[in-house]
């Protein structure tokens, strides 16, 4: 198996599996917060508490995919266009 293919037929099934995640979970944790929603805090005594709601986020600790972002834009480009 020359290289090239070798490359390419990885390329291939790394592209697969990213779709099959993005199909099965469009949502991944925020990457600011860590899927909190909210942003930790310490305290005079070190303590940590809660601060304040991660605007990246909007306070859900979740956000859409690249790769399902990437997909609802060309479905609506579609749907627009068939229209």
């Amino acid at each position: 198996m020359t290289p090239a293919l070798l490359a390419s037929v990885l390329l291939l099934l790394v592209t697969l599996g990213y779709t099959g995640l993005c199909a099965a979970s469009p949502f991944g944790n925020c990457r600011k917060c860590r899927g909190w929603g909210f942003a930790m805090k310490t305290d005079r005594k070190g303590r940590t508490k809660r601060g304040k709601d991660c605007r990246r986020c909007k306070a859900t600790g979740k956000r859409i995919r690249v790769g399902r972002h990437l997909y609802n834009v060309a479905a609506r480009f579609h749907r627009d266009g068939t229209r």
